[in-house]
């Protein structure tokens, strides 16, 4: 872009204003709704001091964030001063400007007529970036500006004032340094003429990106195959043409500034997919490459196939968690007295949760960083259609890992769980506790294993004194009870896992003891 000579005030001193054009966008989206915006600015520097106008950034630019360099290094910038200017020019902002002043106003009835009037108060509301940046109460308070009488234009006609605007506005042209789109401008100090290509780098927030997975199994077995995409939404008020895109997943350290909601109108394209993202390490993250420029326009949401995985083996299996317990979010107990509330705990949860495990290695067709998403779960039907079975949510997974994911819960497979037995010696500094888990499964065939999670949420020194299970050898008639012993499997310092095989119609009993000391 070119633009005018202009004075700023500084005796002696001529600034000329760079001829400015950008091309070449890479974008590096963050999975935590901000990205790092890189684009080339082809600059035209006279010797000296330089103003420089650039309007090809977005709406919710980070101001502070921005970075100006040459990256051959080879010529010498030094930026003097940097502004922002994030209003522009609309119908508000001009009566802002106009306040005290006469303006014209055409009148629409019959015929069309124009009156003279002074703006008293123009009613205008500061912009949205002041919003973000001075947090949640400036936007209450500006929000009951707007929206109450703080909001409404105060016209004086004829020496009477009037709410609201008479007609419409009809402002004297814009100068020279008007603005229609946020703006950023330099004053530069460089020690030769010529032509730069230089770097400008910031953080913008208004775009983000998440993973979502497809997973579809046949009418009979336990394979899945697994269709990742990606969804890159861009609500910055700029669009990125044939950008060079990366996507970063990990908990990037962010502070977040408050920021208002609203909907905005969005379309949905899926970009085809002709090569495949590539991934690798960075830091203590993830970066996936798409492989080729994407265009994102503005309020649009496009989607990019990034994993495509035949035949990976996914067990079914079914876990029972029979404890209601409330915890933090640093996964501490909610109630101060665990040791000696002998209730605490023992509310019971019925349903038996149905989940798919499947372990992310190369050995089972995977074996990439799997970055946080949401997982959709499909099987074919007898007639070859697919059917919704489930969803949730994976957190990033590295390779190697096991994926175990909820999706739903078991119709014919019930839980019950009962406290049978509490004692307590606060001066021993010492308790037992006893617990049976009753599961009964009402399927009419098909054994199933039962992984039954117990939480032991007393203390963090605890002893299993037994565990057993037991059941009757023919249900529905007179029979015989026949309990055996029960091993468990430690998952961490505080939680064991019991696995029993439930045969249909039938119903298996788990006791078990604890012993804690403190």
């Amino acid at each position: 872009m070119s633009g005018n000579r202009l004075s700023l005030g500084w005796t002696g001193v001529f600034l000329a204003i760079a001829a400015v054009a950008s091309s070449q966008v890479s974008v590096t989206i963050y999975n935590q709704h901000f990205a790092v915006v890189r684009q080339l600015v082809k600059l035209d520097l006279k010797k000296g001091l330089n103003e420089i106008s650039i309007s090809d950034i977005t709406m919710h630019l980070e101001p502070d964030s921005v970075i100006l360099r040459d990256p051959t290094g080879r010529h010498n910038l030094q930026i003097l001063e940097q502004s922002y200017r994030a209003d522009p020019v609309s119908e508000g902002l001009l009566l802002s400007l106009y306040e005290g002043k006469e303006i014209d106003f055409l009148i629409r009835e019959d015929k069309e007529r124009i009156v003279r009037g002074r703006i008293i108060r123009s009613g205008y509301v500061p912009h949205r970036a002041g919003m973000l940046r001075y947090g949640e109460d400036y936007s209450m308070r500006q929000m009951a500006y707007s929206t109450g009488d703080m909001g409404q234009p105060i016209i004086e006609i004829d020496g009477r004032l009037r709410f609201g605007l008479p007609g419409l506005p009809l402002f004297p042209a814009l100068s020279d340094d008007a603005i229609l789109r946020p703006t950023l401008q330099w004053v530069l100090a460089s020690d030769r003429a010529g032509a730069l290509t230089a770097e400008l780098s910031y953080v913008t927030a208004g775009i983000s990106w998440d993973a979502d997975y497809n997973l579809i199994s046949p009418t009979e077995g336990d394979t899945v195959d697994v269709i990742g995409w990606v969804t890159m939404d861009n609500q910055t008020g700029k669009s990125f043409h044939d950008a060079r895109i990366k996507l970063m997943a990990g908990d990037v350290s962010k502070i977040q500034q408050p920021r208002a909601t609203g909907a905005l109108m969005r379309s949905m394209d899926a970009a085809e997919s002709t090569a495949a993202v590539t991934e690798k390490a960075f830091e203590e993250y993830h970066l996936y490459t798409l492989p080729r420029p994407v265009t994102l326009l503005d309020r649009q949401t496009k989607q990019v196939e990034f994993l495509r995985a035949e035949g990976v083996q996914a067990q079914r299996i079914y876990v029972y968690d029979g404890a209601k317990l409330g915890t933090d979010r640093y996964g501490r107990y909610l109630s101060d007295q665990v040791i000696q509330d002998r209730g605490y705990g023992t509310e019971c949860n019925p349903k038996v949760w149905v989940m798919k495990e499947f372990k992310n290695s190369k050995e089972n067709h995977l074996g990439i960083p799997l970055p946080k998403g949401r997982m959709r779960f499909y099987r074919k039907d007898e007639d070859g259609q697919l059917e919704f079975t489930g969803e949730n949510v994976i957190d990033h997974t590295p390779k190697d890992e096991t994926i175990r994911v909820a999706i739903g819960d078991a119709f014919d497979l019930v839980g019950e769980r009962i406290q049978t037995d509490f004692v307590i010696d606060v001066g021993r500094r010492m308790m037992d506790e006893a617990l049976q888990i009753k599961l009964r499964n009402r399927k009419e065939k098909d054994t199933v294993e039962i992984r039954v999670v117990e939480h032991l949420y007393r203390w963090y020194t605890w002893q299993i004194l037994q565990s057993s299970v037991s059941f009757k050898t023919a249900p529905d008639q007179v029979s015989t009870t026949v309990q055996a012993a029960l091993p468990f499997e430690k998952v961490d310092g505080r939680t064991i896992e019991f696995r029993v095989q439930v045969p249909a119609g039938q119903e298996r009993i788990i006791n078990y003891k604890v012993h804690y000391t403190w």
